[in-house]
Protein backbone atom coordinates (compact mmCIF):
# COMPACT_ATOMS: atom_id res chain seq x y z
CA UNK A 1 0.00 0.00 0.00
CA UNK A 2 1.49 3.26 -1.28
CA UNK A 3 1.27 6.40 1.29
CA UNK A 4 0.67 9.93 0.85
CA UNK A 5 4.72 10.50 1.88
CA UNK A 6 5.40 9.10 -1.46
CA UNK A 7 2.87 10.82 -3.36
CA UNK A 8 4.13 14.26 -1.80
CA UNK A 9 7.43 12.86 -2.25
CA UNK A 10 7.20 12.64 -6.13
CA UNK A 11 4.98 16.22 -6.38
CA UNK A 12 1.43 17.38 -6.45
CA UNK A 13 1.89 21.17 -7.14
CA UNK A 14 -0.69 21.41 -9.08
CA UNK A 15 -2.39 17.85 -9.73
CA UNK A 16 -6.21 17.28 -8.96
CA UNK A 17 -6.38 14.90 -6.22
CA UNK A 18 -9.39 13.39 -4.75
CA UNK A 19 -9.82 12.84 -0.78
CA UNK A 20 -11.97 9.83 0.15
CA UNK A 21 -12.89 11.22 3.52
CA UNK A 22 -15.41 10.52 5.86
CA UNK A 23 -16.98 13.25 6.81
CA UNK A 24 -19.77 11.30 8.18
CA UNK A 25 -20.53 13.77 11.30
CA UNK A 26 -24.12 13.58 13.60
CA UNK A 27 -25.81 16.46 12.96
CA UNK A 28 -28.81 17.94 15.17
CA UNK A 29 -30.79 20.84 13.33
CA UNK A 30 -28.20 20.94 10.49
CA UNK A 31 -25.33 21.43 13.36
CA UNK A 32 -22.03 19.35 13.70
CA UNK A 33 -22.19 17.83 17.07
CA UNK A 34 -19.13 16.00 17.03
CA UNK A 35 -16.57 17.61 14.51
CA UNK A 36 -14.25 14.58 15.36
CA UNK A 37 -13.61 12.76 12.06
CA UNK A 38 -13.27 16.21 10.09
CA UNK A 39 -10.30 16.86 12.35
CA UNK A 40 -9.43 13.42 11.46
CA UNK A 41 -8.56 14.10 8.13
CA UNK A 42 -7.23 17.50 8.36
CA UNK A 43 -3.34 16.26 8.57
CA UNK A 44 -4.32 14.53 4.98
CA UNK A 45 -5.80 17.38 3.48
CA UNK A 46 -3.71 20.34 5.01
CA UNK A 47 -0.32 18.37 3.95
CA UNK A 48 -1.77 18.43 0.40
CA UNK A 49 -2.80 21.63 0.17
CA UNK A 50 0.53 22.55 1.60
CA UNK A 51 2.41 20.58 -1.20
CA UNK A 52 -0.19 22.89 -3.41
CA UNK A 53 -2.41 20.11 -4.75
CA UNK A 54 -5.93 20.92 -5.73
CA UNK A 55 -8.10 18.97 -3.44
CA UNK A 56 -11.02 17.38 -4.09
CA UNK A 57 -12.71 15.82 -0.96
CA UNK A 58 -15.68 13.75 -1.06
CA UNK A 59 -17.80 11.61 1.47
CA UNK A 60 -21.19 10.30 2.38
CA UNK A 61 -23.48 11.17 5.30
CA UNK A 62 -25.98 9.28 6.52
CA UNK A 63 -28.14 7.16 4.63
CA UNK A 64 -30.06 9.62 1.70
CA UNK A 65 -32.42 6.94 -0.84
CA UNK A 66 -29.78 7.90 -3.67
CA UNK A 67 -30.86 11.27 -4.11
CA UNK A 68 -30.29 14.72 -3.06
CA UNK A 69 -32.07 15.57 0.76
CA UNK A 70 -30.71 18.65 2.41
CA UNK A 71 -31.07 16.68 5.51
CA UNK A 72 -27.88 15.22 4.68
CA UNK A 73 -26.05 17.84 3.12
CA UNK A 74 -22.08 17.98 3.66
CA UNK A 75 -22.27 21.71 3.52
CA UNK A 76 -21.83 21.87 7.38
CA UNK A 77 -19.16 19.91 7.23
CA UNK A 78 -17.45 21.85 4.36
CA UNK A 79 -17.88 25.10 6.84
CA UNK A 80 -16.41 23.21 9.14
CA UNK A 81 -13.51 21.49 7.71
CA UNK A 82 -13.06 25.80 6.12
CA UNK A 83 -12.80 26.66 9.80
CA UNK A 84 -10.20 23.72 11.03
CA UNK A 85 -7.86 24.98 8.26
CA UNK A 86 -8.34 28.10 8.38
CA UNK A 87 -8.54 29.03 4.62
CA UNK A 88 -12.20 29.17 2.56
CA UNK A 89 -13.45 25.98 1.35
CA UNK A 90 -15.54 25.62 -2.22
CA UNK A 91 -18.50 23.56 -1.91
CA UNK A 92 -20.40 22.34 -5.05
CA UNK A 93 -24.18 21.41 -4.67
CA UNK A 94 -23.66 17.88 -6.54
CA UNK A 95 -20.99 14.92 -7.00
CA UNK A 96 -20.49 15.03 -10.47
CA UNK A 97 -22.17 17.22 -12.31
CA UNK A 98 -21.73 20.59 -13.40
CA UNK A 99 -21.54 22.61 -9.97
CA UNK A 100 -18.28 19.89 -9.01
CA UNK A 101 -16.73 20.56 -12.59
CA UNK A 102 -17.10 24.03 -11.81
CA UNK A 103 -15.75 23.52 -8.65
CA UNK A 104 -12.69 21.66 -9.48
CA UNK A 105 -12.10 23.37 -12.45
CA UNK A 106 -11.81 26.72 -10.25
CA UNK A 107 -9.37 25.95 -7.65
CA UNK A 108 -5.94 27.08 -7.67
CA UNK A 109 -2.93 25.15 -5.93
CA UNK A 110 -3.68 24.54 -2.37
CA UNK A 111 -7.06 25.31 -2.40
CA UNK A 112 -9.49 22.97 -1.19
CA UNK A 113 -12.91 21.95 -2.73
CA UNK A 114 -15.64 19.38 -1.13
CA UNK A 115 -18.41 18.00 -3.50
CA UNK A 116 -21.62 17.35 -2.32
CA UNK A 117 -22.72 13.74 -0.72
CA UNK A 118 -21.64 11.05 -2.64
CA UNK A 119 -25.13 9.16 -1.79
CA UNK A 120 -27.13 11.63 -3.40
CA UNK A 121 -26.14 9.69 -6.36
CA UNK A 122 -27.28 6.04 -6.74
CA UNK A 123 -24.11 4.33 -8.62
CA UNK A 124 -22.28 5.38 -5.09
CA UNK A 125 -24.22 2.22 -3.46
CA UNK A 126 -25.86 0.50 -6.02
CA UNK A 127 -25.17 -3.26 -6.39
CA UNK A 128 -24.56 -3.32 -9.70
CA UNK A 129 -21.29 -2.95 -10.78
CA UNK A 130 -21.79 -1.61 -13.87
CA UNK A 131 -23.89 1.05 -12.35
CA UNK A 132 -21.15 1.97 -9.45
CA UNK A 133 -18.33 1.38 -12.24
CA UNK A 134 -20.16 4.59 -14.52
CA UNK A 135 -20.16 6.55 -11.33
CA UNK A 136 -16.69 5.78 -10.51
CA UNK A 137 -16.05 6.86 -14.30
CA UNK A 138 -17.78 9.93 -13.22
CA UNK A 139 -16.06 10.76 -10.12
CA UNK A 140 -12.74 10.04 -11.94
CA UNK A 141 -13.01 12.61 -14.42
CA UNK A 142 -12.87 14.94 -11.33
CA UNK A 143 -8.98 14.29 -10.33
CA UNK A 144 -5.51 12.85 -11.55
CA UNK A 145 -4.88 10.98 -8.19
CA UNK A 146 -7.04 9.32 -5.72
CA UNK A 147 -5.43 9.34 -2.30
CA UNK A 148 -7.99 7.09 -0.03
CA UNK A 149 -8.56 8.29 3.37
CA UNK A 150 -12.15 7.45 4.79
CA UNK A 151 -11.09 4.59 7.32
CA UNK A 152 -14.98 4.62 8.64
CA UNK A 153 -16.08 3.89 4.80
CA UNK A 154 -13.46 1.01 4.09
CA UNK A 155 -15.24 -1.65 4.48
CA UNK A 156 -18.31 -0.99 2.20
CA UNK A 157 -17.76 -2.19 -1.49
CA UNK A 158 -18.76 1.75 -2.68
CA UNK A 159 -17.89 3.07 -5.80
CA UNK A 160 -15.28 5.91 -3.97
CA UNK A 161 -14.10 3.17 -1.88
CA UNK A 162 -13.79 0.38 -4.01
CA UNK A 163 -13.99 1.25 -7.89
CA UNK A 164 -12.75 4.68 -7.52
CA UNK A 165 -8.62 3.44 -6.71
CA UNK A 166 -8.60 1.34 -10.01
CA UNK A 167 -9.45 4.23 -12.42
CA UNK A 168 -6.35 6.54 -10.70
CA UNK A 169 -3.15 6.07 -8.79
CA UNK A 170 -4.08 5.71 -5.22
CA UNK A 171 -2.52 6.21 -2.16
CA UNK A 172 -3.87 5.56 1.72
CA UNK A 173 -3.85 8.52 3.64
CA UNK A 174 -2.07 9.60 6.81
CA UNK A 175 -5.80 8.19 9.11
CA UNK A 176 -5.84 4.88 7.32
CA UNK A 177 -2.10 4.44 7.72
CA UNK A 178 -2.53 4.83 11.20
CA UNK A 179 -5.84 3.27 11.46
CA UNK A 180 -4.44 -0.03 9.79
CA UNK A 181 -0.97 0.17 12.26
CA UNK A 182 -3.41 0.24 15.31
CA UNK A 183 -5.65 -2.39 14.36
CA UNK A 184 -2.12 -4.54 13.24
CA UNK A 185 -1.27 -4.20 16.75
CA UNK A 186 -4.56 -5.80 17.86
CA UNK A 187 -4.00 -8.90 16.00
CA UNK A 188 0.06 -8.99 15.64
CA UNK A 189 2.70 -9.77 18.36
CA UNK A 190 -0.02 -8.31 21.08
CA UNK A 191 0.95 -7.36 24.49
CA UNK A 192 -0.22 -9.26 27.25
CA UNK A 193 -2.74 -8.85 29.01
CA UNK A 194 -5.28 -8.32 26.11
CA UNK A 195 -8.36 -7.01 27.42
CA UNK A 196 -11.50 -6.31 25.24
CA UNK A 197 -14.54 -4.52 26.41
CA UNK A 198 -17.65 -5.09 24.57
CA UNK A 199 -20.66 -3.17 25.03
CA UNK A 200 -23.73 -1.24 22.66
CA UNK A 201 -27.59 -2.53 22.14
CA UNK A 202 -27.18 -5.75 19.79
CA UNK A 203 -25.14 -8.99 20.54
CA UNK A 204 -25.51 -9.98 16.66
CA UNK A 205 -23.00 -6.83 16.06
CA UNK A 206 -20.40 -8.51 17.97
CA UNK A 207 -20.51 -12.15 17.97
CA UNK A 208 -18.23 -12.28 14.72
CA UNK A 209 -15.55 -10.59 16.60
CA UNK A 210 -16.04 -12.31 20.18
CA UNK A 211 -15.87 -15.61 17.84
CA UNK A 212 -12.32 -14.22 16.55
CA UNK A 213 -11.23 -12.50 19.93
CA UNK A 214 -11.88 -15.86 21.54
CA UNK A 215 -8.51 -17.22 20.27
CA UNK A 216 -6.72 -13.84 20.91
CA UNK A 217 -7.84 -11.69 23.98
CA UNK A 218 -6.94 -12.69 27.62
CA UNK A 219 -10.59 -11.00 29.32
CA UNK A 220 -13.32 -9.74 27.33
CA UNK A 221 -15.82 -7.53 29.09
CA UNK A 222 -19.45 -7.61 28.42
CA UNK A 223 -21.88 -4.71 28.90
CA UNK A 224 -24.67 -2.40 27.10
CA UNK A 225 -27.68 -3.79 25.92
CA UNK A 226 -25.83 -6.98 24.38
CA UNK A 227 -25.02 -7.69 28.34
CA UNK A 228 -28.79 -8.80 28.48
CA UNK A 229 -28.57 -11.43 26.34
CA UNK A 230 -25.38 -13.17 27.96
CA UNK A 231 -27.64 -12.94 31.56
CA UNK A 232 -30.37 -14.58 29.60
CA UNK A 233 -28.50 -17.51 28.51
CA UNK A 234 -27.20 -17.83 32.20
CA UNK A 235 -31.09 -18.41 33.20
CA UNK A 236 -31.31 -14.69 34.74
CA UNK A 237 -34.76 -12.81 34.17
CA UNK A 238 -33.98 -10.09 32.18
CA UNK A 239 -37.16 -7.82 32.37
CA UNK A 240 -38.00 -5.73 29.22
CA UNK A 241 -34.33 -5.22 29.15
CA UNK A 242 -32.93 -5.39 25.21
CA UNK A 243 -32.85 -9.00 24.58
CA UNK A 244 -31.72 -11.18 21.50
CA UNK A 245 -33.69 -14.44 22.43
CA UNK A 246 -32.31 -16.24 18.66
CA UNK A 247 -28.86 -15.76 20.15
CA UNK A 248 -28.90 -16.87 23.55
CA UNK A 249 -28.07 -20.48 22.26
CA UNK A 250 -24.88 -18.77 20.52
CA UNK A 251 -23.88 -16.82 23.61
CA UNK A 252 -24.11 -20.04 25.56
CA UNK A 253 -21.65 -21.61 23.20
CA UNK A 254 -19.10 -18.77 23.52
CA UNK A 255 -19.36 -18.96 27.18
CA UNK A 256 -18.45 -22.43 27.63
CA UNK A 257 -15.49 -21.96 24.84
CA UNK A 258 -14.31 -18.91 26.58
CA UNK A 259 -14.20 -21.24 30.10
CA UNK A 260 -12.02 -24.26 27.61
CA UNK A 261 -10.02 -21.83 26.41
CA UNK A 262 -8.98 -20.31 30.04
CA UNK A 263 -10.31 -16.75 28.62
CA UNK A 264 -12.27 -14.80 31.08
CA UNK A 265 -15.74 -13.83 29.92
CA UNK A 266 -16.96 -11.49 32.27
CA UNK A 267 -20.83 -10.24 32.80
CA UNK A 268 -22.25 -7.64 35.04
CA UNK A 269 -23.23 -8.51 38.26
CA UNK A 270 -25.11 -5.47 38.85
CA UNK A 271 -27.15 -3.35 36.72
CA UNK A 272 -29.20 0.03 36.95
CA UNK A 273 -32.97 -0.86 36.08
CA UNK A 274 -35.97 1.67 35.35
CA UNK A 275 -39.59 1.03 34.39
CA UNK A 276 -39.17 3.64 31.71
CA UNK A 277 -36.69 4.55 29.08
CA UNK A 278 -35.06 8.59 29.81
CA UNK A 279 -36.05 11.31 27.34
CA UNK A 280 -32.57 11.96 25.72
CA UNK A 281 -33.84 15.16 24.90
CA UNK A 282 -34.72 16.79 28.03
CA UNK A 283 -32.11 14.44 29.64
CA UNK A 284 -34.99 15.15 32.39
CA UNK A 285 -33.83 13.22 35.64
CA UNK A 286 -35.62 9.41 36.35
CA UNK A 287 -36.24 6.93 38.62
CA UNK A 288 -34.10 3.86 38.99
CA UNK A 289 -32.71 1.18 41.42
CA UNK A 290 -29.32 -0.75 41.44
CA UNK A 291 -30.16 -4.83 41.42
CA UNK A 292 -27.55 -7.46 41.21
CA UNK A 293 -27.87 -8.90 37.64
CA UNK A 294 -29.69 -12.05 38.47
CA UNK A 295 -32.13 -10.01 40.00
CA UNK A 296 -33.64 -8.24 37.67
CA UNK A 297 -37.54 -7.11 38.28
CA UNK A 298 -39.98 -8.28 34.88
CA UNK A 299 -41.04 -4.90 34.54
CA UNK A 300 -38.03 -3.04 34.05
CA UNK A 301 -35.23 -2.71 32.10
CA UNK A 302 -31.25 -2.76 32.39
CA UNK A 303 -29.94 0.94 31.21
CA UNK A 304 -26.50 0.87 32.65
CA UNK A 305 -23.98 -1.48 34.70
CA UNK A 306 -24.08 -0.79 38.27
CA UNK A 307 -21.42 0.26 40.51
CA UNK A 308 -20.18 -2.90 41.34
CA UNK A 309 -19.45 -4.05 37.97
CA UNK A 310 -17.61 -0.61 37.25
CA UNK A 311 -15.38 -1.01 40.11
CA UNK A 312 -15.17 -5.25 38.38
CA UNK A 313 -13.94 -4.11 35.19
CA UNK A 314 -11.58 -0.88 36.66
CA UNK A 315 -9.82 -4.16 38.12
CA UNK A 316 -9.66 -5.85 35.25
CA UNK A 317 -8.66 -3.18 32.59
CA UNK A 318 -5.52 -1.85 35.35
CA UNK A 319 -2.79 -4.17 34.22
CA UNK A 320 -4.08 -4.32 30.93
CA UNK A 321 -0.73 -3.95 28.29
CA UNK A 322 -3.58 -3.87 25.29
CA UNK A 323 -6.99 -2.48 25.61
CA UNK A 324 -9.94 -2.26 22.83
CA UNK A 325 -13.11 -1.09 23.96
CA UNK A 326 -16.01 -0.96 21.57
CA UNK A 327 -19.74 -0.08 22.45
CA UNK A 328 -20.17 2.07 25.72
CA UNK A 329 -21.87 0.18 29.05
CA UNK A 330 -25.11 1.96 29.26
CA UNK A 331 -27.30 4.68 27.61
CA UNK A 332 -24.15 7.36 28.14
CA UNK A 333 -26.19 10.26 26.80
CA UNK A 334 -28.23 10.69 29.60
CA UNK A 335 -26.52 11.41 32.79
CA UNK A 336 -28.15 8.61 34.79
CA UNK A 337 -27.05 5.77 33.06
CA UNK A 338 -23.13 7.15 31.98
CA UNK A 339 -21.64 6.47 35.02
CA UNK A 340 -20.88 2.57 33.77
CA UNK A 341 -19.42 4.04 30.25
CA UNK A 342 -17.55 7.13 32.04
CA UNK A 343 -15.88 4.18 34.40
CA UNK A 344 -15.01 2.22 31.44
CA UNK A 345 -13.38 5.26 29.70
CA UNK A 346 -11.26 6.32 32.86
CA UNK A 347 -10.06 2.51 33.60
CA UNK A 348 -8.55 2.99 29.72
CA UNK A 349 -6.96 6.54 30.88
CA UNK A 350 -5.52 5.18 34.12
CA UNK A 351 -4.16 1.88 32.82
CA UNK A 352 -0.29 2.14 31.52
CA UNK A 353 -0.80 -0.24 28.44
CA UNK A 354 -1.71 0.86 24.83
CA UNK A 355 -5.25 1.87 24.47
CA UNK A 356 -7.78 1.84 21.56
CA UNK A 357 -10.98 3.08 21.75
CA UNK A 358 -12.69 1.66 18.64
CA UNK A 359 -14.87 4.30 16.90
CA UNK A 360 -18.63 4.80 16.89
CA UNK A 361 -20.49 5.53 19.55
CA UNK A 362 -17.28 4.82 21.77
CA UNK A 363 -15.52 7.78 19.83
CA UNK A 364 -18.98 9.79 20.49
CA UNK A 365 -18.71 9.04 24.47
CA UNK A 366 -15.18 9.56 25.49
CA UNK A 367 -15.85 12.86 23.60
CA UNK A 368 -19.27 13.69 25.40
CA UNK A 369 -18.11 12.55 28.68
CA UNK A 370 -15.59 15.24 28.14
CA UNK A 371 -12.36 13.13 28.22
CA UNK A 372 -8.94 14.65 26.89
CA UNK A 373 -8.52 12.04 23.46
CA UNK A 374 -5.06 12.46 24.29
CA UNK A 375 -5.36 10.49 26.84
CA UNK A 376 -6.32 7.60 24.88
CA UNK A 377 -3.63 5.42 22.68
CA UNK A 378 -5.57 5.81 19.85
CA UNK A 379 -9.61 6.54 18.98
CA UNK A 380 -10.73 5.30 15.63
CA UNK A 381 -12.65 7.11 13.59
CA UNK A 382 -14.59 3.45 12.19
CA UNK A 383 -16.31 1.49 14.70
CA UNK A 384 -17.74 -0.82 11.93
CA UNK A 385 -14.80 -0.80 9.90
CA UNK A 386 -12.26 -2.03 13.13
CA UNK A 387 -14.72 -4.89 13.87
CA UNK A 388 -14.78 -6.16 10.12
CA UNK A 389 -10.83 -5.76 10.70
CA UNK A 390 -10.79 -7.67 13.65
CA UNK A 391 -12.93 -10.34 12.60
CA UNK A 392 -10.25 -11.19 9.85
CA UNK A 393 -12.69 -9.94 7.05
CA UNK A 394 -10.92 -8.36 4.29
CA UNK A 395 -11.68 -4.55 3.92
CA UNK A 396 -12.91 -3.41 0.11
CA UNK A 397 -11.42 0.00 1.04
CA UNK A 398 -8.16 -1.47 1.83
CA UNK A 399 -7.82 -3.66 -0.53
CA UNK A 400 -8.34 -1.39 -3.13
CA UNK A 401 -5.30 0.63 -2.09
CA UNK A 402 -3.26 -2.54 -2.56
CA UNK A 403 -0.71 -2.44 -5.29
Amino acid sequence: MKTIDELLADGVSGKRVFVRADLNVPLADGTITDDGRIRAVLPTVKALADAGAKVVVASHLGRPKGAPDPAFSLLPAAERLGELLGAPVAFAQDTVGPAAHDAVDGLQPGQVAVIENLRFNPGETSKDDTERGEFADRLAALADVYVGDGFGAVHRGHASVYDLPARLPHYAGYLIATEVGVLKKLTEDVKRPYVVALGGAKVSDKLAVIDQLLGKADRLLIGGGMAYTFLKAKGYEVGISLLQEDQVPVVTEYMERAEKQGVELLLPVDVVVSRTFPDLKTKAPTENTVVDADKIPADQEGLDIGPKTRELYASKLADAETVFWNGPMGVFEHPDYAEGTKAVAQALVDTNGFTVVGGGDSAAAVRTLGFDENAFGHISTGGGASLEYLEGKTLPGLAALED
